[in-house]
């Protein structure tokens, strides 16, 4: 695993803020890569986005009733600028995040949170604009239900691994992991897409065939950037 230093990371995350998650899984999918969709995530907070390295936490059902477990403390461990990646087994039946943590992490400047899982408090953590993205959404407490397993490790998201370390981003439209060996080579393609699909855009907005100017400007390839593909 290499880690980006503070300046090259805040580099990166510039870079990653003006693209989206289908640009960027266009970009993946040129590489061939495994798989790095995080299946099930959609967002609770429409218009935000999470984008940055992976602070993995993974939790487990309560195997003991004659003890009341709290709610884990890990928050304070979290490095700013990172994306908390929670692996609840995709509970529906409680919740591991709230407004508490949503205000906490935003007043830290921790980037987002992804949990395959439940959350609660949507309401107010949508007024923070904390970016918040699960697999559902339920009003009851994991207390007692489940408890911290570890952090820092990695967490399997519904098929997907997430190692600590990796690159998560989240929008609208889902969320998904870049290897960290991989981030600088996927935001390059992923930028190279957006640029084709605008040149392809703007020719169609402008008169042109749609299959032409996707034949134009090298549609089945757009992270290759090669402009003008007429050779008329």
């Amino acid at each position: 695993m290499t880690t980006a230093a503070p300046a090259e990371a805040e580099a990166l995350r510039a870079r990653l803020s003006r693209l989206d998650t289908a640009a960027l899984s266009d970009a993946m999918d040129s590489l061939r890569t495994p798989p790095c969709v995080l299946p099930g995530i959609a967002t609770r907070t429409p218009g935000t986005i999470a984008c940055g390295p992976a602070f993995t936490v993974r939790y487990r059902a309560v195997d003991d009733d004659t003890t009341f477990h709290n709610a884990a403390n890990y928050i304070d461990d979290v490095p700013a600028g990172s994306v908390v990646v929670v692996d609840n087994g995709g509970s529906r039946t409680c919740t591991n995040w709230g407004s508490l943590l949503s205000s906490v992490a935003l007043h830290r400047g921790i980037s987002g949170t992804v949990v395959h899982g439940s959350v609660r408090d949507v309401k107010e953590s949508r007024a923070a604009g904390y970016p918040l993205f699960s697999t559902d959404v339920t009003m009851v407490s994991g207390k007692n239900r489940v408890v911290l397993d570890r952090t820092g490790a990695e967490i399997d998201i519904a098929g997907t691994p997430v190692r600590p370390g990796d690159w998560v981003f989240a929008d609208d439209n889902g969320a998904l992991r870049i290897p960290a060996d991989l981030v600088e080579e996927v935001v390059r393609r992923a930028e190279a897409v957006e640029r084709t699909e605008s040149r392809i855009r703007e020719a169609a907005l402008g008169g042109d065939r749609l299959d032409e100017a996707r034949a134009r400007f090298g549609y089945a390839r757009p992270w290759e950037d090669g402009g003008d593909h007429d050779d008329r």
